[in-house]
Formats: structure tokens, C-alpha cells, sequence
């Protein structure tokens, strides 16, 4: 069928259901009016029940799930009876159609009666708690799902985990300050870089990779922290020496303990990185040779 038979074809259901509920909503309106609702109510009474049937139709047509369509039929089948029923119960009783506003029996028969009253006046009281229950589950199957998109690593293998992050957080700051922070001299190159370089360089294509087992992975992450430490050690090492430099230089030398609380370290680690500047500047002093100017 074409578009156009389409829109026509809803446009019909459309058309039909309208005039069914206009011929159902002043049986309803009766009813309402019977079981001591007043003028407003039993105005609203007929969009509470064909409206709640409407609703149900139409989550019967959208959900897809066996459980919840069933569930959606059954509300539909049981709120369509129960139109039928006071339909029926209007046809039967002449009193309904002209009568005023006051209640009305339903039936000779007081048993009938309450049963239809008890019916009338809870079909309100079913559409709040099955619509809500309806209208719930069809948002809750229209809700986007998150698509998890496999994230393949340096190995070629795909892996669904979030990228590794440190198992200390206060190391996070550390990581950034190294690599904005302008290279130092250091007696040799940093094994982190190397490493970095490592994982970076692309591999031949035509070298076949073998497979990574979980023991060798553990073990690359063990080499990896130690070497991130140790990167971060000598860091704070040179900073330090830099530091008692420059108040050696001020003329208000760092005492070890200052030192060594400054960088959040012992008193015997600060004079340690006091030793090594003082080293460093005895090394880089010229030496003085005493000239005999009597064998000149």
C-alpha cells in the first residue's frame, strides 16, 4: 500500500472511532450521573474510559515485548467490556436517559447494582493506575540505548574497558606537570619516555603479534608504574636541588629538614639533595695549580 493509502486508511480509523465515542460518551455520561457524579464529572466521564482504551491501543501497537503487549491488551479488553457493559446497563434502564442529576438505580436486583456501581465508580480510579503504568512502559521501550563501541588496543585485540587510570590519584597532577614542564638535565635518559616512544612506534604489518596472556600484561603494568615512579623521584630530586641552589644563591640557604618538608620527604633525603648540589659545584669549580715561578 502507497503512502496515500495509508493516510487514508488512518484517516477512516479516525473518523470511526470519533463517532464511537460520541455514541458511547452520552451512555457514559448517564452512568455517571446515575452513580452521583455531578455535571462536570459525568461531562469527563466518557474521555477516563474510552480515553484510557485509545491509550492502550495505541501502546499495544508500539510495544514490542510479549510481556508488555499482553499487558496492554489485557487493559484494552477489559476497559472495552466495561464500556460495553454500561452501555448495555444504559440501554436497559429508560430512567437514564432523561433523568436529572441525582442517582439512579442501575438494577431491580440490589446485588446487579452494587456490582455496577462498584464498576462505574472504580473504571476512574483503573485509569489513573493503568495509564501511568502504560505510558511508563512505552517510554521506557522509545528510551535511546547506549551502543558500546569496542575499543581495540596497541595489540590489535578489541577491549570493552575504560582506558587504565593510575591507582594513585594524587599522581594525576604530577603526570600533567611532566609533560608540559621543560626537560631537565638529567645524567641519563628518562626510561618513561623510551617506553612512551615504545608504545607509540606502529608495528610492521607483516610481523605476526603474539598473543598477550593476562600474567605478561600484569607484568608490563607493574614495569610501567615502576618506571613512572621512578621518572616522578628523580623530578622532584632535581627540583629540590634547584631550590636549595637558588636560596644558596639569595644568601639563605635550605636547611635538610626544611628541605625535605618542603617536598613532603625526610630531613635525611633533603640532605642528601644538599650533598649532591654541593657535589655538583665543587665538580664544576676550576682547579688552581700553584705555578713554581722559581723554575720559570
Amino acid at each position: 500500500m502507497n503512502r496515500k493509502g495509508r493516510v487514508l486508511l488512518v484517516l477512516a480509523l479516525v473518523a470511526v472511532v470519533a463517532m464511537a465515542f460520541r455514541v458511547s460518551w452520552n451512555a457514559l455520561r448517564d452512568v455517571a450521573k446515575a452513580i452521583g457524579a455531578d455535571a462536570t464529572a459525568a461531562l469527563l466521564y466518557p474521555f477516563v474510559v474510552d480515553g484510557l482504551m485509545a491509550l492502550a491501543l495505541v501502546a499495544t501497537l508500539v510495544l514490542t515485548e510479549k510481556g508488555d503487549k499482553r499487558f496492554a491488551l489485557r487493559v484494552l479488553a477489559t476497559y472495552t467490556l466495561a464500556s460495553l457493559v454500561l452501555n448495555y446497563v444504559h440501554g436497559l434502564v429508560p430512567a437514564l436517559h432523561d433523568a436529572p442529576a441525582g442517582r439512579v438505580r442501575l438494577a431491580q436486583w440490589n446485588g446487579a447494582h452494587w456490582v455496577l456501581v462498584l464498576l462505574a465508580s472504580s473504571l476512574p480510579v483503573g485509569s489513573i493506575y493503568f495509564g501511568s503504568d502504560l505510558v511508563a512502559k512505552v517510554l521506557h521501550h522509545c528510551a535511546p540505548t547506549m551502543v558500546e563501541v569496542p575499543v581495540c588496543g596497541p595489540d590489535g585485540q578489541e577491549s570493552t574497558s575504560a582506558p587504565h587510570t593510575s591507582a594513585h590519584p594524587e599522581q594525576a597532577p604530577l603526570t600533567a606537570t611532566l609533560d608540559t614542564a621543560p626537560a631537565l638535565p638529567l645524567a641519563e635518559p628518562s626510561v618513561l619516555v623510551t617506553v612512551r616512544a615504545d608504545a607509540q612506534r606502529s608495528p610492521d604489518p607483516h610481523t605476526s603479534h603474539a598473543p598477550r596472556i593476562p600474567e605478561t600484561e600484569m607484568a608490563d603494568e607493574a614495569l610501567r608504574q615502576a618506571q613512572f615512579e621512578e621518572a616522578e623521584l628523580e623530578r622532584m630530586r632535581q627540583d629540590a636541588r634547584h631550590a636549595y641552589a637558588d636560596s644558596a644563591q639569595a644568601g639563605r640557604p635550605l636547611s635538610a629538614r626544611a628541605l625535605g618538608e618542603a617536598f613532603g620527604m625526610s630531613e635525611s633525603w633533603g640532605r642528601k639533595q644538599i650533598l649532591a648540589v654541593r657535589d655538583e659545584e665543587e665538580s664544576s669549580r676550576p682547579l688552581l695549580r700553584a705555578v713554581d715561578t722559581a723554575a720559570v
